[in-house]
């Protein structure tokens, strides 16, 4: 049982790596710091788009607009963090 909750942690510390990642990137397109013609950047940022959107996008709907700011990314980290947290304390041995 604990090779299992190894791996889910494992899953869940990746997929918050992504998403910081992906908020990082999002933030360096916007700036012009780098291209989206770049095949590189493109497919990167394609890739990272499709596995946090379908998390995200169900957020959005339930926070208020703010403007520009979207705080959905971080409600997902903390979500995130919350779930590692409560496997690890709830986790049967």
């Amino acid at each position: 049982m604990q090779s299992i909750l190894q791996l889910i942690l494992v899953l869940l510390q990746l997929y918050s790596w992504a998403l910081i990642i992906s908020i990082v990137l999002t933030w360096l397109v916007q700036f012009n710091v780098v291209n989206t013609s770049n095949r590189l950047v493109y497919a990167v940022g394609d890739f990272l788009y499709r596995i946090t959107e379908p998390l995200l996008a169900p957020i959005r709907r339930f926070l208020p607009s703010l403007g520009g700011m979207d705080l959905s990314p971080l409600v997902l980290l903390l979500a995130i963090f919350l779930l590692r947290n409560l496997l690890v304390e709830y986790w049967p041995m």
